[in-house]
């Protein structure tokens, strides 16, 4: 079993500073604004308490776990008896936390079990990193402190590396805006069978105020949600208000989780060290850091992930056997600032300048070489924004999305080359963002409906964001009829369930017809299949 360890100096040293090279020029106040989010300054590790003395639930968010490897797992969960509390009703003091995992969910048949320490530093989360597991195979967990017990969750373990397994199964989420709708379609989630895991495909939180009454959801809040988050005490308590809806902690036990964020984790349409509102460099970088420690924090990531100032290196390679490989991406952390001003507009020279990125340079010499060096049946691409060209209107000039791949033209052509210079036969794109159900054919030609499919995109609705959505949203009719590579869209919320085979691709797109109250009831709207070594999206 490895965990993250109690910190030492050297990582209390970490937890209570920015990274310092990326603010030599941070002067005056705004070096006083830059070491305002510095952690407590423990010089020495407290002896952990054992949880005897909490009076009331500290695991009030719930578990989950993530990032599954063949022999290995990471087990989450975060103390908080008082979770929209700005210290979550624990004093700054570590608290010791026990947890084990077995093979029953009646938790009889123990295979490994230890102590972590909830560290204030930390938020009190705690991360475990459990080794030594069997692959391919179903485990369930739970965390005790003192006479308190969480909820216990169930996990899975990635196949085997030589393994080629009959089928991997995942579920696609994104997009979860608290305060526009109930989480009912995490509760169907939760009830999915045989899932393998879950890819949140960005914006598990949104930045924006929640107003005293949660939006839709009719719930008081207290009044310092009621401010966009910039600092790293309001990251927390979003993630908290996030982490207590008990559909998604519903989500979270059922299945592990693999994660990539998109911009509201830190602010709207953000790229790189550049603001929504172009805040100086400086400064942004700040609230980066508090953004990206409270993601750390708060998701089942492993210790490589955990963030270094304003940086974190979020893209990261999984396999499940020779079945599929992922290559999850970061399309925001490097990238260059969206041309002309953001939005949808008609593109011109800065949008073709052809070193613009979206993934930076080491992101995509990465990803190549990952490509290369594959030999799986699919090549699966979870990330954040569409690929596929997206015209909005029936005739030109066509504006086009300046967030998305379209605004990064040259950097889409290298991610094509790439792919086929690697010899990427089964490419399968998994996309968010955008709030609404796509299926597209990825072609080799935008303009050519019968040129080459180079693979498919499958982009998941939101869970919450939008409101309740509709099957055919108001540009329907122009989007289907200005795209011909588009085949399938719907405006509803809910998620998509993708099974991988040998012989094809299979996505089922699950629809709930109303999210601003809850109860609705799962549908699959449509399911389209895509054959290994012949790419593109046919209709069931």
């Amino acid at each position: 079993m490895t965990q993250i360890p109690s910190p030492t100096e050297e990582l209390r040293a970490a937890a209570r500073q920015l990274n310092r090279r990326r603010f030599l020029t941070v002067t005056g106040a705004a070096a006083a604004i830059a070491f305002a989010v510095n952690l407590p300054n423990t010089a020495q590790a407290a002896p952990a308490a054992d949880g005897s003395a909490l009076p009331d639930d500290p695991f009030t968010l719930g578990v989950a776990s993530g990032d599954p490897l063949p022999d290995s797992v990471v087990l989450w969960t975060r103390l908080a008896p008082d979770p929209l509390a700005l210290d979550g009703g624990l004093p700054a003091e570590p608290v010791e936390v026990a947890w084990e995992i077995a093979t029953d969910a009646e938790l009889t048949r123990v295979v490994d079990s230890g102590t972590a320490t909830a560290h204030p530093e930390f938020a009190h989360s705690v991360h475990v990193e459990v080794a030594g597991l069997n692959p391919g195979t179903t485990y369930y967990y739970r965390f005790t402190t003192g006479s308190w017990a969480s909820t216990t969750g169930r996990t899975r373990t990635a196949p085997a590396p030589d393994a080629l397994p009959a089928a991997v199964r995942f579920g696609l989420v994104s997009c979860q805006r608290y305060d526009q709708g109930f989480y009912t379609a995490y509760r169907h989630l939760a009830a999915e069978p045989e899932l393998d895991a879950v890819l949140h495909l960005g914006d598990y939180l949104y930045e924006y105020a929640v107003n005293a009454t949660a939006g839709v959801r009719g719930t008081a809040m207290p009044a310092h949600l009621n401010r966009e988050t910039r600092t790293l005490e309001d990251y927390r308590t979003r993630y908290a208000l996030y982490h207590s809806d008990p559909d998604l902690q519903a989500a979270h036990a059922a299945h592990p989780f693999i994660v990539t964020w998109d911009d509201h984790e830190v602010d709207n349409n953000y790229a790189g060290a550049i603001s929504e509102q172009d805040d100086p460099a400086e400064e942004f970088l700040v609230r980066r850091a508090a953004a990206y420690r409270a993601y750390w924090e708060n998701m089942p990531l492993r210790r490589p992930q955990l963030p270094e100032g304003p940086d974190l290196l979020l893209h990261r390679r999984l396999h499940y056997g020779r079945l599929a490989q992922l290559d999850i991406l970061d399309t925001r952390q490097y990238r260059d600032d969206q041309a002309h001003g953001d939005g949808w507009k008609l593109p011109g020279d800065e949008a073709a300048e052809p070193d613009r990125t979206l993934l930076g340079a080491a992101q995509e010499r990465w990803l190549a070489d990952g490509w290369r060096a594959s030999d799986a049946v699919w090549n699966v691409l979870p990330q954040q924004v569409t690929v596929a060209r997206r015209r909005n209107q029936l005739a030109g000039p066509w504006p086009l999305s300046m967030d998305s791949w379209d605004g990064y033209p040259a950097a889409r052509e290298r991610l094509f080359a790439a792919a086929e210079e690697a010899g990427v036969e089964n490419l399968v794109v998994f996309t968010g963002d955008v709030h609404v159900h796509y299926a597209f054919d990825l072609k080799a030609d935008w303009d050519d409906p019968d040129s080459r499919t180079l693979g498919v995109e499958l982009v998941t609705t939101s869970i919450a964001s939008g409101g309740d959505g509709a099957a055919r949203p108001d540009n329907w009719a122009a989007l289907t009829g200005a795209n011909p590579h588009l085949r399938f869209y719907d405006g509803r919320r809910g998620y998509l369930v993708v099974t991988l085979d040998e012989a094809e691709a299979r996505a089922e797109y699950r629809v709930v017809d109303r999210v601003t109250t809850p109860g609705a009831a799962v549908a699959t709207a449509a399911t389209f299949v895509s054959r290994a070594g012949d790419p593109g999206l046919r209709e069931v």
